[in-house]
């Protein structure tokens, strides 16, 4: 079952082992293609499904349980893993019905080991480096592949090396890369600078690269939708929603839904719907214009997962809409905040960015485009504690130009009875009926 590196631009192949990033005839990104026609013969879905609730390596992770899929012929005593992924997939009438649609569910890809998807990800990648002998790592970051990539280096006995700019990161994600012993640098660029910076470093220093260009980062990342479908008892939703950045995510779920679909495991592909923040939106941008081509912008935008202004994965993510009839919306920060305290005082939190996905399903179901009847999926992709200094100003009413429409407010009481007893007996209406 041997798979290869594929150029999705021109066709030319490469030896999965490559140390490479983009095609060196023609510039194109690069997919990792695998033999489907052999799985296809020689394992079902229910192969999958057998491997659920193991207690064993790799296959209790919710990557490596689709290890075919993923990167069949990596060697399992190579394989770096937590485990990640097998995050919970809920359902959630009550946030459906805000948002106007008959049934809605919200995969928590925050219950990763480093609380956000970049595990997934980075268990394909840093497994790649170990197979390719490399001795450093490196990623640029807004802050969870940093926090993820300093961890699963760290685990492996390899030098975790991460790019940030020097403003504008959570602190919950900054905390982590120092805490698992990353070279962490501060730089004065955003992020998209930082990956130009970091890919020609890291060329000219052997370093290997594990921002979502690598391959084998969308390869772990793909795993969310086979899982999502796992969850379902593979009975396929109208709509997949995930926020879009960097559009790795974006990218990796069409490459899912085709696999499954050329394996006929399942009978129709779901239509995939990326929502951007309106200050990040260059992809949403080129939707309008037909995707003519990328025009990059400068980000700016309280959901920092997302601050990214030229999308290193558009032409993948162009090739997901195109498949799956998908749409390109985006929200405004008031709308991203106002979902993200929906999410949160249904007990499930997330960090702003994983809010996009909530608010566009609003958005897209107010514009007719999405049915009230239809089935939707919404990825939240980050962990509530990630970005503490978003959640607080928001409810205290601090934030620069946006209102706590849902604020939920912090009391203050001296050690009187009589005060605590007058807090406690007030009127409030629940914030979710």
């Amino acid at each position: 079952m041997a798979s290869i590196l594929q150029c999705m631009a021109c066709g030319q192949q490469y030896p999965i082992n490559s140390v490479m990033y983009v095609c060196e005839a023609c510039g194109g990104l690069l997919d990792v293609e695998h033999d489907l026609d052999t799985l296809r013969q020689t394992h079902t879905r229910q192969t999958f499904d057998q491997r659920l609730g193991s207690l064993d390596h790799p296959h209790k992770s919710g990557v490596w349980r689709f290890k075919e899929l993923v990167n069949p012929d990596v060697p399992d005593d190579l394989i770096v893993s937590f485990p990640e992924g097998n995050t919970n997939l809920y359902h959630v009438p009550r946030l459906a019905a805000w948002a106007g649609v008959g049934s809605m569910h919200l995969k928590h890809e925050g219950e990763n080991p480093t609380g956000s998807f970049k595990d997934r990800g980075m268990t394909g990648g840093v497994t790649q480096a170990r197979v390719l002998g490399m001795s450093r790592v490196a990623c640029a970051s807004t802050g969870n592949t940093s926090a993820s990539l300093a961890a699963y280096a760290a685990f492996s006995g390899l030098e975790g090396i991460v790019f940030f700019q020097n403003k504008q990161v959570a602190m919950g994600k900054l905390a982590q890369s120092v805490a698992y012993n990353a070279t962490a640098i501060r730089i004065d660029a955003d992020f998209d600078k930082n990956l130009e910076l970091v890919r020609q470093v890291s060329q000219d220093l052997g370093i290997y690269v594990l921002n979502s260009i690598n391959p084998f980062r969308l390869e772990g990342q793909k795993t969310i939708v086979f899982e999502i479908l796992q969850q379902l008892r593979w009975d396929v939703p109208d709509w997949i929603v995930v926020p879009g950045g960097n559009l790795g995510n974006s990218s990796a779920f069409g490459k899912a839904l085709s696999e499954l679909y050329k394996l006929g495991w399942i009978e129709r592909i779901p239509r995939v719907a990326v929502i951007q923040a309106e200050g990040a939106s260059p992809f949403y941008e080129a939707y309008l214009r037909g995707f003519d081509h990328l025009r990059p912008q400068k980000a700016e935008t309280i959901a920092t997962a997302i601050k990214i202004g030229n999308p290193v994965n558009y032409p993948k993510a162009v090739r997901t809409i195109r498949a799956t009839n998908g749409v390109v919306e985006r929200v405004t920060d008031q709308e991203i905040m106002d979902a993200k305290a929906m999410i949160d005082a249904h007990g499930i939190g997330c960090e702003p960015a994983s809010a996009c996905s909530l608010a566009g399903v609003k958005k897209l179901v107010g514009r007719g485009i999405i049915g009230s009847s239809e089935r939707v999926v919404g990825v939240l992709t980050g962990h509530v504690l990630k970005d503490p200094e978003a959640v607080i100003g928001y409810h205290a009413d601090t934030l620069p130009n946006l209102t706590g429409t849902y604020a939920n407010r912090l009391y203050e009481a001296g050690p009187s009875v009589e005060e605590l007893a007058r807090i406690l007996q007030r009127n409030q209406e629940p914030m979710l009926a």
